[in-house]
């Protein structure tokens, strides 16, 4: 694996006033080091990067993996027909190893506040985390290690235990730590307590990744309990296009890529928007559910502009870790160990929030839309949400899986449900359907990194390919 040295130059230029760019002037300006930027900078850059990792462009592939996307031409035509090279891996790579990790252990190294050195512990696991459900076995026990130039590659499972065990380190800083006003935090703004229930919120993540449904369950309980403390990317900036932060997927359609992918266009239509579709046979709409508003909201415009006010629109807020997933975690873990009774009040909890019109923005608020509670009749056989007759339990996961398809697009939750549900859980997997006609086998991870293959002696000769299961998905 290549060594870096990652500097915030932009950052470090801002924090320097006008009176000390002057004086030195004859001094080296090559002489600047690590010790010379303040920690806290060093938080920010990792912030930064995570954001990448979590909601750049494999986000989109795996989006078009799970049905919620279209590539509609040029690059991403080609990657939804299963075209994808390890190329398309480098910037996601990068972001982790160098754009999180390192930053994030120079805090750790080097902060004497508590409050970053939790922060940082708990971005870290949180891009590892990802990497390891997308790649499978990646570095890291060795990774970062400034005396090995060649990482090894762990196993996907033992990177998992790793990384929920630095969420446990993480906590038990935080939990040590006092609040603090932390601009440079851009997820939080140094709130300690936002951070300890996004980190019980990830590991429950990470727990319903292995199937481990019951440490999954324990630890969603202790997750984020109000959408207010959800971790979003908030863009921030001006309208002017070459002006601060924008949502990602805008800004690519602002770009090369106009036209390139979306979800609907003519007759195409992906399976997400197929759900949300009054008008289609596989719409989830009914006396309870009204999902106008989201069918909407949730509409992209390919080839970019004005007509994108929903989803994506320029300063439209991307979900990372949130509110609903944890309560749809509940609601599946205890489904699947008590049934109907004991996951409904969880799901009911989701639609209570939809219901309140959190699932759109302004533009789309006045649409219909409705999510009336359920009740344990609806999942009985011939009840509203078992017209098919399958036994009651099947029916309730049906929908929880669902609603997780549905409310989790612009995350990996989508992509990662479908391979966790294949093999195992077929009854009431959402099934995976590419509109065009894509048969098995399905993609099951993203390839390694063109730059780790080529550079990292202990790396395979070649990337296993994008159809082989991972370990917790064997």
């Amino acid at each position: 694996m290549k060594k870096f040295i990652f500097f915030i130059l932009s950052l470090i230029i801002l924090t320097i006033s006008c009176e000390k760019m002057v004086e030195g002037v004859n001094d080296n300006p090559n002489d600047i080091s690590v010790a010379d930027v303040e920690t806290k900078l060093f938080l920010t850059g990792g912030l930064l990067a995570n954001i990448q990792v979590q909601l750049g462009h494999l986000n989109r592939i795996s989006g078009m993996y799970s049905g919620q996307l279209i590539g509609f031409s040029s690059l991403y035509s080609n990657i939804y027909g299963f075209n994808l090279s390890t190329a398309e891996a480098n910037s996601t790579w990068n972001a982790v190893y160098v754009g999180v990790i390192t930053n994030m252990r120079h805090v750790v190294n080097t902060a004497t506040n508590p409050l970053l050195k939790g922060i940082a512990k708990i971005v870290e696991a949180h891009a590892v985390g990802t990497a390891a459900s997308l790649f499978g076995d990646i570095p890291y026990s060795e990774a970062g290690n400034p005396e090995i130039s060649d990482p090894k590659f762990d196993n996907q499972k033992e990177v998992y235990s790793s990384v929920i065990a630095l969420l446990d380190e993480a906590i038990g800083i935080l939990e040590g730590s006092t609040n603090a006003s932390l601009s440079e935090d851009i997820y939080f703004g140094g709130n300690k307590n936002k951070w300890i229930t996004a980190a019980h919120t990830l590991k429950a993540r990470f727990y319903l990744h292995q199937k481990d449904y019951s440490n999954a369950f324990s630890s969603a309980q202790k997750g984020i309990s109000s959408p207010g403390d959800d971790m979003k990317y908030i863009p921030r900036g001006s309208a002017n296009i070459a002006e601060g932060d924008k949502n990602l997927f805008w800004m690519i359609l602002e770009g090369s890529r106009a036209g390139d992918i979306g979800n609907s266009n003519g007759n195409l239509i992906s399976y997400h928007l197929q759900l949300l579709n009054q008008a289609n046979s596989s719409s989830r709409n009914h006396a309870k559910t009204d999902e106008t508003a989201r069918f909407n909201y949730f509409k992209i415009n390919s080839g970019g502009g004005s007509l994108n006010k929903g989803v994506i629109e320029q300063f439209e807020t991307q979900n990372m870790v949130t509110y609903f997933e944890t309560q749809l975690i509940l609601a599946e873990c205890a489904g699947r160990s008590g049934g109907v009774a004991a996951g409904l009040p969880y799901l009911n909890n989701v639609r209570a929030w939809l219901n309140t019109g959190a699932g759109v923005n302004e533009n789309f608020i006045n649409l219909s839309f409705k999510y009336l509670p359920f009740d344990a009749s609806d999942f009985n056989s011939g009840g509203i949400e078992n017209k098919d007759n399958v036994d009651s339990k099947t029916a309730f996961l049906r929908e929880v899986i669902e609603e997780r398809y549905v409310t989790g697009f612009g995350t990996h939750i989508p992509f990662n449900d479908a391979r966790r549900l294949r093999k195992t859980d077929a009854s009431f997997a959402v099934p995976f359907i590419l509109v065009n006609g894509q048969n098995p086998p399905y993609p099951e991870r993203m390839p390694y990194a063109d730059n780790e293959l080529n550079s990292n002696e202990n790396a395979p000769a070649e990337d296993p390919g994008i159809f082989i299961k991972t370990a917790v998905n064997q």
